[in-house]
């Protein structure tokens, strides 16, 4: 059999695409160097715990719970008052006595030893006519007064509701655990979402770089009549598509970048870049680990609980209503105009009680009341273990799932960059079309995307989970097991010629 002769044309084309493809490789504008600043996930946890503002109101409700327990602590103490008054009376307080009662019983003694006597009578009868009076305080009168009262015994009023103070505290300090783990999550999202954009940005540069390559190729075999215009104009429109999805991976990096730095309370004009990769684990933890800690440490869970315990010690200061208060009260008068100390003591002390018998079932209705909420609080758990229970089965699916797209995506990747490198192969030599070139470039461009996002969603599931199950901190120790290379940030602008 004879051998086909390869046209001259033919081979002075591939040698011209060959030239053109080194060429090309080194003819691109150089990129602009931009403000970066490196940022790990530990520093952007950092300033995250730094400057957060959610963080900073979660530690104010800290501060509000302290004060509420030193407000209901006070009631252990002492009481003490200072009064003063100035009082004007419409008349004066004094005290009246008629002498008829005394010369009367005189005139009876008179007339027993003297039964005749006029003289003696007469005189007594004037002086009965008149009134004795004793004045004991002015018009006006002038008081200042230091009264004192301690509580002795109130029915356990005051124990239960120290108690409740400090569950206060567990309770704010809870809330705050909660917070810092939901502001975690959000810098998970935010921190591995800017590395997903700027990854997916140099993806699709090279995908852009490929297809301008193969454009200019197209141009070069068109310029020979090894293909038609219809195949030259295919690759045109796939570059200005590429171009066009690199514009828009940009503008979405910048969007995830001003979410970051507000998340972050960061004002610094240059961008951030991330250095710690995309991760995932090559194995995961058993689910039902993560089902006994999340019932364990679930922050909603144990709030729930402190709450039930503040109810139950609300029914039992309700219950202590039944029981009388007992106080030791004392008054020290340090200033008085108008009263003598003979008629008001300028000093008392005692002990007193106050015992409420009936107050119209009002007492039987908050002990209702507040059983009702500690019942309400209770079901409130069970339902939540349920619910928690749920969430953990599917993020832990969500886990394995992206595990098996990025294991399934690594073999795709590999067997589309073979496919890549045979069909640029087989175009320079005339025996592939342009339509499968591009079809090979997109194919690659989509599963690297592909991969990317697989990671993103594990890292932010993970984090989820972990937040779930009330131990967020572990994120840090189960990052970095297993991580996709750190690639060159190529975000810059390039120039179209």
């Amino acid at each position: 059999m004879e051998k086909k002769k390869i046209p001259v044309a033919l081979m002075i084309a591939a040698g011209m695409l060959l030239y053109n493809n080194t060429v090309a490789a080194q003819s691109l504008p150089p990129t602009q160097e931009t403000s970066q600043h490196q940022l790990s996930f530990n520093e952007a946890l950092q300033l995250l715990h730094k400057g957060n503002q959610s963080l900073k109101i979660a530690d104010k409700g800290i501060d509000i719970a302290r004060a509420e327990r030193g407000k209901l602590n006070a009631f252990w103490m002492p009481s003490l008052q200072s009064t003063g008054a100035f009082v004007h009376l419409s008349e004066k307080i004094e005290v009246k006595q008629p002498l008829s009662q005394f010369t009367d019983p005189a005139k009876d003694f008179v007339h027993s030893i003297l039964p005749d006597d006029k003289i003696i009578s007469s005189i007594l009868d004037q002086i009965g006519t008149n009134t004795l009076i004793f004045p004991l305080a002015p018009r006006n009168l002038t008081t200042v007064d230091l009264t004192a009262e301690w509580i002795l015994f109130a029915g356990g009023k005051r124990i239960h509701a120290t108690k409740i103070g400090n569950t206060m505290i567990d309770l704010a300090r809870e809330n705050r655990a909660q917070t810092d783990a939901t502001q975690r999550t959000l810098l998970a999202e935010s921190y591995y979402g800017l590395r997903l954009a700027q990854e997916i940005v140099g993806v699709r540069l090279e995908s852009y770089k490929a297809l301008k390559l193969h454009y200019e190729n197209a141009l070069k075999l068109e310029s020979t009549g090894m293909i038609d215009k219809a195949a030259r104009l295919f690759a045109q429109v796939n570059m200005d598509e590429a171009l066009r999805e690199l514009e828009a991976a940009r503008k979405e990096e910048a969007v995830v970048q001003r979410t970051l730095k507000t998340l972050l309370n960061l004002e610094t004009s240059g961008d951030i870049s991330p250095s710690s990769p995309l991760f995932i684990n090559d194995t995961l933890p058993p689910k039902m680990e993560f089902m006994q800690v999340v019932g364990i440490s679930n922050y909603l869970l144990n709030q729930l609980s402190l709450q039930e315990h503040m109810a139950k010690q609300q029914v039992r200061i309700d219950q202590s209503g039944y029981l009388p208060n007992i106080a030791l009260f004392g008054k020290q008068t340090l200033y008085s105009h108008g009263i003598q100390s003979n008629l008001l003591p300028r000093t008392m002390i005692g002990v007193g009680f106050t015992w409420n018998l009936f107050d119209g079932l009002e007492r039987e209705k908050r002990i209702r009341q507040s059983r009702l909420t500690q019942q309400t609080l209770a079901l409130g758990q069970e339902k939540a273990r349920d619910d928690l229970s749920v969430g953990v089965d599917k993020l832990y699916t969500g886990l394995q799932k992206a595990l098996d797209n990025v294991r399934a995506l690594n073999t795709t990747i590999e067997l589309s960059e073979e496919l890549v490198r045979m069909r640029k192969k087989a175009f320079a030599e005339g025996m592939a079309t342009s339509t499968e070139v591009v079809d090979a470039e997109t194919l690659l461009s989509k599963t690297k995307v592909a991969r990317l996002a697989a990671y993103y969603e594990y890292d932010v599931t993970l984090m989820n989970l972990l937040a779930l199950c009330g131990i967020p901190e572990q994120f840090g120790s189960m990052k970095d097991v297993t991580s996709l290379p750190i690639t060159e940030n190529r975000r810059n602008e390039i120039e179209i010629e």
